[in-house]
Formats: structure tokens, sequence, C-alpha cells
């Protein structure tokens, strides 16, 4: 995902600490040995509250698996970001497993609200615990090489003594953070060395996202700038507020799966939160819970690429309005992702602003001299040497295959496979319906490659 208004793709109260977040498992077919869990991965300490010094991860599929695909989501994306696609893939090639990374900061959301029956009044009235960023300095620290030391511990998790091969992938900014593991050095080890093959969708380095709406901010002087706003306690990036759903970090993503939520259990009935919308942004018309939704998230209502769909309209006629699927996204699939379970959820609340800073200085994919002043190891970019996957919506306008080019040519890696579909938003690739999900059609061959490999 990313910052709505933002250049990346993008889509409490700690008083006592944080509960730690519950083992969630899912059957979704048949044999124990297709499952859904959401597992949590002790890792270093960080700093945070109790119960942050852990990651997570979305299994889908057989434990027995022999390949791994691990996927990072983008700016403000969580773990549910790929579930959808995770069961796509996990149909259609036998002896995979998907893994989807939740990092640190995913454990200081109350999610409570999303397992009663209601809601609603827990996150629109207040009642939640919500974080206070002036309290929260630990997060100046957790930046990318924290991300990456986090994300090492789920690749070798998942390599399982490297009696398995692990694919590593990400969507918009998850998929510069997997290409800044791959060219990590760890103590020695680059990263490359811990995977077999390194999947990006909609995102990557060298310029990927220089066709969008928002230049790279990595100048000496930009840095500077950016780093003195940390450590003066702004230490969580705020760029989803600007939707207008609220003025806090975490309010847009709260809204954001509550309108998933009723959307997801009654998409038919009166929308419960139409009248606790922004009047600027609310339906001059009476809709349904599905409608809403639709509203929140099609490209139709002038959404921003990053944080949008192609889903359908408002029905054109009736006392409550209802959703008409018409695009390749049905509203149906977005609100399960959405909905949450309630965990994992597709939108993390709280972006680290350390990060922001990190991934920029990441773009130019060089050991510079940026780089190394904020501890970026980023030393083995050219010693890649495993099949890369690149695919591109119409988000950044082509920068994102010709990034990709041009990070195989400077590197040792043996054969890159690109593709492109502008008929794509950002966000469609994760939630389009299968028979019409390009990125799934045309990354299933390129895993069977690896897989036969």
């Amino acid at each position: 995902m990313t910052g709505g208004l933002s250049r990346r793709s993008v889509l409490g109260g700690m008083a006592g600490g944080l509960a730690l977040s519950s083992v969630a498992g899912t059957a979704w077919s048949r044999g124990a040995d297709h499952r859904e869990r959401y597992v949590p991965l002790a890792v270093g300490t960080g700093g945070g509250p109790a119960g942050s010094d852990r990651v997570h991860v979305l299994k889908v599929g057989p434990d027995t698996a022999h390949t791994v695909l691990v996927m990072v989501p983008g700016m403000f994306g969580a773990a549910n970001d790929f579930r959808l696609v995770a069961r796509d893939l996990v149909a259609a090639l036998p002896g995979v497993q998907v893994w989807s990374f939740d990092r640190r900061e995913e454990s200081l959301a109350d999610r409570a609200g999303f397992a009663g029956a209601d809601p609603l009044g827990y996150y629109l009235d207040g009642r939640y615990r919500a974080l206070d960023p002036a309290a929260s300095g630990f997060a100046a620290g957790w930046g990318l090489a924290r991300t990456l030391e986090d994300l090492r511990t789920v690749v070798r998790a998942a390599a399982r003594g490297g009696s398995r091969r692990v694919v590593l992938g990400g969507h918009s900014w998850g998929a510069t953070t997997a290409m800044a593991y791959a060219a990590w050095d760890f103590d020695g080890h680059p990263g490359y060395r811990d995977v077999s093959a390194l999947v990006l969708v909609d995102g990557g380095v060298h310029g990927a996202f220089d066709g969008t709406d928002a230049p790279v901010q990595n100048s000496p002087e930009q840095v500077k700038e950016r780093l003195a706003a940390i450590d003066g306690g702004a230490v969580f990036d705020m760029t989803l507020s600007g939707v207008g759903l609220g003025d806090r970090a975490e309010s847009t993503q709260i809204w954001y799966q509550l309108a998933g939520w009723y959307a997801h259990r009654d998409p038919d009935g009166r929308s419960v939160l139409q009248p606790r919308m922004p009047e600027a942004l609310r339906p001059a018309v009476p809709v349904t819970n599905a409608g809403l939704l639709g509203v929140l998230v099609d490209a139709g209502f002038g959404w921003p690429n990053d944080i949008s769909v192609h889903s359908g309209h408002l029905a054109d006629s009736g006392d409550v309005r209802g959703w008409v699927d018409t695009g390749i996204t049905p509203i149906g699939r977005v609100a399960t992702a959405y909905a949450g379970g309630p965990e994992p959820a597709v939108w993390e609340w709280y972006w680290p602003a350390r990060l922001s800073v990190d991934l920029d200085v990441t773009d130019p994919y060089q050991d510079t001299d940026l780089a190394r002043s904020l501890g970026l190891r980023l030393r083995h970019a050219a010693g890649l040497d495993v099949p890369l996957y690149a695919f591109e919506t119409s988000y950044a306008k082509g920068t994102i295959v010709s990034a990709a080019r041009e990070v195989v040519a400077n590197s040792r890696i043996p054969y890159g496979a690109y593709e492109t579909d502008n008929g794509m938003n950002h966000l469609d690739p994760l939630f389009a319906a299968p028979s019409q999900n390009t990125l799934t059609r045309t990354l299933v061959p390129f895993l069977r490659g690896v897989l036969l490999a």
C-alpha cells in the first residue's frame, strides 16, 4: 500500500503495555495441510512497549511446501494485503506456501474492537487505545536496518535450516525493502544468498517511483531536515491523514477497516458509517455498506492511483444505493481483505518516519556516503545472482519495469521477467478477481520456473 497523498504505495495508549497479538488460524480448504495461520516470531529488542519485540506472518498454504514466497507489504500496508493473492497462488502452484510479513509496528495497533459484534462505537467514539506520538520516541530508531533484521528472522524461519527455497518479494515500498534485503550486508553475508528469486510488485529501486507525482526526497539537505523532524518528535508519517477521515496517524486506517468490516458482514444493509462520515466525503444519497466501501476505494470517485481500485459504481436508483461490480476488482474481495480477522489487517496504523527516510536513501541502490551515514549496508547490489520478476500497473507510468531492467543490467541476475498492466491501479493486483488479475496470471509461470530450477 502507500500513503494516500504521498509518494509511496499506500491504500492505542501504552499504559500497562500492549496486549500480545493472538495467534489466529482460519481453515480455508479441506485438509489440515492447507491452512491460514497468523503466527508471531520473536525478534530483537527495539525499545518499544511490551509485546512489540515480535513480528507476525500470515501463512497461507501447506506446511509441507518446499518453496516459500515471503511477501512484504508497502507503506501503511499489512499482512492481509496478500491473503487473496496467496490463496490464488497456492491453488495454482502445489508445493508453494506464501508468508505475508507484518512489521513489528503492527503490534502497536489496538484491533480488539474488530473482535466484537459492533466495532463502530469502539473506534469512532475513541474507546480504543491510541498511541501518543509524543510518548513514542522508540519509533525514531525503527528504520530499515531494524526492519531487515526482523525480516531476516522470517526468511530464516521460512528456509527451515536450508531445507526449503525462499523467494522474497513485496508490493510498492515492500518491493524496495526486498531489494534492500538482497543487497544488504548481514555481517559479511550478502542478503541475496538467502533467497532463490526476487518478486517486485509495483515498486523497487533505481528510480522505480520516478513516474509517480512525488519524487524521491533523498538529497543530503532533505535527509538532514527529515531527521531533525524525527528528533523533534515527528516519529510517525501522517500522509494518510490527508484523505480527510481524521487527523491522527491511525484515523484513516480505522475508517477503511470499519468500512470493510461492515461491507463484509452485511453488504446489502444500509450503511451504519455514512452518518458518521465527514460531510465533505459523505455520499449525497443513502448507500449500503458495500456502497460506502466502494465510495472509499473506487478510482471513479477521484481517489489517487495508489489507494484506489477499479471496482464499479453505485446503483443508479433505489432508496438505498447498493454497489454494482463492473471492474476487475469486485467490492466483495476488497471487503474480505479490508475486514481483517481482526488480525491480520490490510492497513498498518503507525508507519515510522525513519523507515521512510531510509527507503528513500535506498533508491539509488548504491553504497553511498549518505547511505553509510544512516547505517544502511547496501554493499552487494552488483553481486545479485537470482532471477527477478517485476510487475507494474499504471501507477508509476512505466518506471517500475525500466528500473528493474537497470537492476538486472548492473548485476549478475541471470534473467528478468517483466510484466505490465496499465488497466490496473496500484492496489488492483492485491485484490482483483483471479480471472482478471494479470499479476497472478504472470507470476505463476515465473514461480513455476523457480520450482523447476
